[in-house]
C-alpha cells in the first residue's frame, strides 16, 4: 500500500460486516481520510492496530468477544497512541462517561449517516493539525490547540446565509410537530425550499437544539427526521 502524503489513516471496527462497509464508505468521502483496514472483533482490532498503525480508530462497543471500551487500555498497554472515536448504539450515561475517561475524541450514536460523521471527522482533523504544528509557548497556544475539540455550543449567531426570521419559522415547525419532521415537511410548512430547510435543521442539530433519527424505507438512503429537543 502506498502511503498518501498528509492522509489520516483510519481503522473501522464493527461486528457487522455490512455496517463496517458503510462506515468505510462514509469515511472515504471525507478529504484527507482513508481507511486502511476493518476489524470485526476486539482481538482483530488490537491486531490490526499493531499491524496497520492507524491514526484514528472508529470503535464499535458491542463486539462479540470484548466490550469496546476494554480495547482502549489494551492498546495503550501495547504502546499505541492512536486516537479513538466511539461509534455505538450504547446510550447509557455510564458508558459515555467511561468512554470520556478513556480519552475518546468523540462519541457518535448509531444510527447515523454521512452528514453526522463528516463534521466530526473534519473537526478531528483540524484539532490534529493544530496538535502537530503548534509550538506551545503559553496558555494562548494551549487554547489554540484545544479550540474546536468538541461540538459547537448552542449560540445565537447564525451561520452566513441563514436568517433569524427563517430560523424562527423552522423552530416553530419543529416545536409544533406531532413527532418528527423531514426537510421536505419543514419546507412545506414554512414555504422555503427543501435544501434551505435542511440547512436550518442541520444547524439546529449541530447546536444541540434538535435531535435526528433515521427512517429506513424499502430502497435508497434513509430519511433524516428531526425533532426539537426539550
Amino acid at each position: 500500500m502506498t502511503e498518501q502524503a498528509g492522509s489520516i489513516d483510519v481503522l473501522v471496527v464493527d461486528d457487522d460486516f455490512m455496517v463496517a462497509r458503510v462506515h468505510r464508505t462514509f469515511v472515504e468521502r471525507v478529504p484527507a481520510f482513508r481507511v486502511v483496514g476493518t476489524a470485526h472483533t476486539g482481538e482483530q482490532a488490537i491486531a490490526a492496530v499493531d499491524a496497520l498503525r492507524p491514526d484514528l480508530v472508529l470503535l464499535d462497543l458491542y463486539l462479540p468477544d470484548l466490550f469496546g471500551l476494554e480495547v482502549i487500555p489494551r492498546l495503550r498497554t501495547a504502546g499505541h497512541d492512536c486516537d479513538v472515536m466511539v461509534i455505538s448504539a450504547a446510550r447509557e450515561a455510564e458508558t459515555v462517561r467511561g468512554a470520556v475517561r478513556h480519552g475518546v475524541v468523540d462519541y457518535l450514536l448509531k444510527p447515523f449517516d454521512h452528514e453526522d460523521l463528516q463534521p466530526r471527522l473534519e473537526r478531528y482533523a483540524a484539532r490534529r493539525g493544530r496538535l502537530l504544528t503548534t509550538v506551545v509557548r503559553g496558555q494562548a497556544d494551549v487554547d489554540h490547540v484545544l479550540a474546536g475539540a468538541f461540538a459547537p455550543p448552542v449560540g445565537s449567531t447564525l451561520p452566513k446565509g441563514l436568517s433569524v426570521e427563517t430560523a424562527a419559522l423552522i423552530e416553530h415547525a419543529l416545536r409544533d410537530a406531532d413527532g418528527t419532521v423531514s426537510a421536505a415537511e419543514a419546507a412545506s410548512a414554512t414555504g422555503i425550499s427543501r435544501v434551505s430547510a435542511r440547512r436550518y435543521l442541520e444547524y439546529f442539530h449541530a447546536t444541540g437544539n434538535a435531535d435526528v433519527s433515521l427512517r429506513y424505507g424499502t430502497a435508497g438512503r434513509p430519511e433524516r427526521r428531526y425533532s426539537w429537543r426539550t
